[in-house]
């Protein structure tokens, strides 16, 4: 967004906010153009692309499931596709999916087999890409969260099932972006030149229960 955008500039970065649909590969591929047309050759992408919902796996309609691996998975896909398009031709470039613990563990009390097995995708998808790409001088690796404390998380009417979580997860509170934030910075830079295809967690212990 521009905000974001803004943000960055204010904060001494540069930044420009660039829409696209991440189901529409022509829409990415128009998108990794302008990037590399205002800062030369794409090398770090992260891909954070992703939907959430619950819903019983009984009654859920088939429109609720497609949806959700039309974002989560084939989305994730289409901007690892577009992105290594340009890094493979540069030779060099390192991807960092965000998945989630949620395909590592199901959540207690949450119905969401869809959400859960896209997950689970998205990091088989990245371990595959990972394979493929390993000689020609591109690495694809995976962020899982668990609780993260976004805007989305700590709307007010959401404050007892905070509490209640936090006290599932051994660190006994959720994390702050930021946290999220510095493993996706490891990845992707010189520091991890020898990780390729991992899945990290980063859930504050809370995949060791």
């Amino acid at each position: 967004s521009q905000d974001t955008a803004t943000a960055i500039s204010d904060a001494g970065g540069r930044a420009i906010p660039i829409a696209a649909d991440v189901t529409d590969l022509d829409q990415l591929r128009i998108a990794v153009d302008a990037t590399e047309a205002a800062f030369g050759p794409l090398t770090l992408a992260v891909n954070a692309a992703g939907i959430a919902s619950a819903g019983t796996a009984e009654t859920m309609p088939v429109e609720q499931w497609q949806r959700m691996y039309d974002v989560n998975v084939t989305g994730i896909f289409l901007s690892c596709q577009a992105e290594a398009a340009a890094m493979l031709r540069h030779g060099r470039g390192s991807i960092v999916n965000i998945s989630s613990m949620s395909g590592t563990i199901v959540n207690r009390g949450i119905p969401q087999v869809h959400y859960n097995s896209a997950k689970a995708a998205v990091s088989h998808l990245t371990r595959s890409l990972a394979v493929e790409w390993i000689d020609r001088g591109v690495r694809v690796n995976a962020v899982s969260p668990g609780y993260t404390a976004t805007p989305m998380t700590t709307r007010p009417e959401m404050v007892q099932l905070v509490e209640q979580l936090s006290r599932e997860v051994p660190m006994g509170r959720y994390a702050d972006p930021v946290e999220i934030a510095g493993p996706v910075v490891f990845l992707l830079s010189p520091a991890a030149s020898y990780c390729t295809g991992v899945d990290l967690l980063v859930d504050g212990g809370f995949c060791c229960w």
